[in-house]
């Protein structure tokens, strides 16, 4: 526990990580949009999160070891961000905080249904979607499997959603 904690209770500790609504929205659109990018977190996401915000979000959350940062590859003034192994299990939060929403909210139908299928598909989705997120977050390999990807079939769900509207 730190000078700066409220209590050592460990919910009050995990809301002053991740207790504002940014933060959790971050990380939602670097698991379920793939999005690694300073740039792609602030454009592609329809809450619009201003520029300072999202700075001041991302280095809490390195801060945190929650995500990391490493130079991008391809161009020297941008950064790539990932998950840790952290970041990578707080999914099973956000698949039950969505899957309340979309029981109690009124959610959209194209952005409910990411949201009912996690829920379906249970702890042995979330399980086999994290191994995804630790491939592509971490590097970690993990056996081949037949067929698309949990992330691949959350997207087309997602699309077929969207164009059926």
């Amino acid at each position: 526990m730190t000078d700066i904690s409220r209590s050592g209770c460990p919910i009050n500790l995990s809301l002053e990580v991740l207790g504002d609504k940014w933060s959790l929205l971050i990380i939602r659109d670097m698991m379920f949009g793939n999005r690694r990018h300073f740039r792609e977190l602030l454009t592609k996401s329809e809450e619009g999160i201003s520029s300072n915000i999202l700075a001041d979000r991302l280095k809490t959350l390195l801060d945190a070891g929650i995500i990391t940062r490493e130079d991008d590859p391809t161009h020297k003034q941008k950064g790539i961000y990932s998950l840790t192994e952290q970041g990578v299990e707080l999914m099973p939060v956000l698949a039950q905080m969505a899957a309340w929403g979309y029981k109690y909210l009124p959610v959209s139908e194209e952005l409910g249904i990411r949201a009912r299928l996690l829920s379906e598909g249970g702890p042995k989705l979330w399980a086999e979607f994290m191994d995804e997120l630790r491939e592509s977050h971490l590097g970690t390999k993990r056996r081949k499997r037949i067929g698309p990807s949990v992330g691949e079939r959350l997207q087309a769900a997602y699309e077929s959603v969207v164009n059926r509207k």
